[in-house]
């Protein structure tokens, strides 16, 4: 066992390093998304999906939601 962590541990040490790393951008990203922060890096004000990336408060999205109907209504 000793002999494999002394031939191998350059390796051990570089995947534990990338491990941390991975660790530290999901741990980010998790708490990003919980403070309703944007992933993408940009603002959501022209963004297309701000709707469904984001959770608005209810009385927000049923109004969004009826003006969707009334235009999507209109289109037939």
């Amino acid at each position: 066992m000793l002999d494999f962590l002394q031939q191998n541990w350059g390796t051990i040490v570089v995947v534990a390093v990338i491990a941390a790393i991975v660790c530290a951008i999901v741990v980010s990203r998790i708490r990003a998304r919980k403070q309703g922060k944007s992933t993408c890096g940009c603002g959501c004000d022209q963004c297309a999906m701000s709707g469904i990336c984001h959770s608005a408060p209810k009385a927000k999205q049923k109004g969004k939601t009826e003006a969707n109907g009334a235009e999507q209504e209109r289109t037939k």
